[in-house]
């Protein structure tokens, strides 16, 4: 039983007992005390199958929002769609190197810019020599070069893109102009950003 689990269980066996004492206190009769452990026993199963069916229904609850058309992403052929977080930005679900990554879309920036631990984990050695120097909202930060083999965004992909990488980018990474550019066109329309394929040449 992993650790989590074993919490819930407990939180489970709180749920019984503590009712059970309250019961127990007010003196009612048998009936009433099985009828209340029936129900408390009840609510404790649903949770303990939605504890450990989590990933399914978050993957149902998912399927159901694309359905409705209120998934975040939506690909459609050679167009990716993204709609308007509630934060009034736009974030991507790629993968880099095959490696699934939650990124900011970002027009202002000039670069695609990955945190330390996404190059790590997608294998990407940082170049320090020489450095780059970036000018941010909080000033002039140095950061490494980088490049990954293949970018994807639905069904959009790419590949051998140069990449900068800095801790100053905390967990933050960021698809930049470098790789909007290779598009065939991208857009905002009614609150949806709009990545279209390169056409066939």
């Amino acid at each position: 039983m992993t650790d989590d689990r074993a919490i819930y269980v407990l939180l489970g066996l709180l749920m019984l007992v503590l009712p059970l004492s309250s019961l127990i206190a007010r003196r009612p009769s048998a009936g009433s005390v099985v009828r209340a452990l029936i129900g408390w026993a009840v609510i404790v199963g649903v949770l303990y199958v939605g504890f450990i069916n989590r990933n399914r229904i978050s993957d149902a609850m998912g399927t159901l929002g694309e359905r409705l058309g209120l998934a975040e992403q939506s690909v459609e052929g050679d167009t990716v769609r993204i709609r308007q977080s509630v934060d009034g930005h736009f974030w991507a679900v790629a993968r880099l190197n095959g490696v699934e990554r939650r990124m900011l879309i970002d027009s202002g920036a000039t670069s695609t810019a990955i945190s330390e631990a996404t190059a790590k984990a997608i294998s990407v050695t940082p170049r320090r020599v020489p450095p780059v120097l970036l000018t941010t909202a909080n000033g002039t930060i140095e950061a490494a070069r980088g490049r990954i083999d293949t970018v994807q965004i639905g069904s959009l992909e790419t590949r051998d893109l140069q990449v900068v990488i800095s801790p100053a980018f905390g967990e933050m990474d960021v698809v930049g102009m470098n790789f909007l550019s290779r598009l065939g066109s991208w857009r905002v329309e009614g609150g949806t950003l709009i990545l279209d394929a390169p056409k066939p040449r």
